[in-house]
C-alpha cells in the first residue's frame, strides 16, 4: 500500500487544478456548493468501485477490449448511483440531471481505469479512486462555493448577507463558471511560480553555501602545506 496514491489526487495531481480533466460537469453544475459536492461525491463512488473492479479483472479483461469493458463497468456503477440518489436525494438528482448519466464518459474515471487500475493492485487502486475522487469533489465544491457567495450572498443555502446585498448574478451565470476557474487557477499558478522560485534560491544558496565551505577548506589546507 502506498498512501501517496491517495494523497496525490488532492494537490499534486488534482484532476480539476492540475490535470483539468472532467471540466464539463466542473463548469456547468456549479452554481452552488452543495451541486459541487453532490457532483463530487457521486463521481467518487464510480471512481472507487470501477477502479476496485477493473483492478480485480485487470488479468482477464483481454487488452483488444478493455475500453468497452472498462465502459461497461463504469455504466453499471453509474446508473446504481444515479438509481440511488433518485430514491433518496430527487431534487439534487434532479438539478444535477444529465450529468449524472454522463459520469460515464468522464475522462477522470476513464483515465484512472486505463491508466493506473488495470495495472495496479485492488488496495492500490481503491486509494487512487478515493484519492482522485476526494480531490474532485474539493475542486467541485470550492468552486461552487465561490460562485454561490459571489452570485447568490449565501453558501449551501444559508444566507450570509442578509436582504440588502446585491449579489454578482454574472457568478451563477455560464460565464461565472469560467471566471471563476480562471482566477482559481491564476492564483493557484502565481502560488506554484513562487514556491518554485523560492526552491531555486534555495538551492542556489546552499551551492554558494558548500562553494564558500570547498573554497575555504583548500585556502586552509594550502596555508598548512606552506
Amino acid at each position: 500500500m502506498n498512501i501517496k496514491y491517495l494523497t496525490n489526487g488532492f494537490f499534486k495531481e488534482n484532476p480539476i487544478f492540475k490535470l483539468v480533466l472532467g471540466m464539463c460537469p466542473a463548469l456547468a453544475v456549479t452554481t452552488a456548493a452543495l451541486n459541487g459536492l453532490g457532483m463530487g461525491l457521486s463521481t467518487t463512488a464510480v471512481l472507487i468501485c470501477s477502479n476496485v473492479v477493473i483492478s480485480l479483472l485487470r488479468k482477464v479483461i483481454p487488452d483488444e477490449i478493455r475500453i468497452p469493458a472498462f465502459i461497461v463497468v463504469i455504466a453499471s456503477f453509474v446508473t446504481i448511483v444515479g438509481m440511488v440518489m433518485e430514491a433518496y436525494t430527487p431534487a439534487l438528482f434532479a438539478t444535477l440531471g444529465i450529468y449524472i448519466p454522463l459520469i460515464v464518459v468522464n475522462c477522470i474515471i476513464m483515465g484512472r481505469a486505463e491508466a493506473f487500475a488495470f495495472n495496479n493492485g485492488v488496495l492500490d487502486s481503491f486509494l487512487d479512486g478515493l484519492g482522485m475522487g476526494l480531490g474532485f469533489t474539493l475542486a467541485l465544491t470550492v468552486v461552487g462555493a465561490i460562485r454561490e457567495i459571489l452570485g447568490s450572498g449565501s453558501i449551501f443555502g444559508i444566507s450570509l448577507f442578509g436582504a440588502s446585498f446585491e449579489p454578482a448574478l454574472i457568478f451563477i451565470m455560464p460565464p461565472g463558471a469560467f471566471l471563476t476557474f480562471g482566477l482559481i487557477m491564476a492564483l493557484l499558478n502565481k502560488f506554484e511560480k513562487n514556491r518554485q522560485n523560492k526552491a531555486k534560491l534555495k538551492s542556489a544558496s546552499e551551492k554558494d553555501s558548500k562553494a564558500n565551505a570547498d573554497a575555504a577548506v583548500q585556502e586552509q589546507t594550502g596555508g598548512e602545506a606552506a
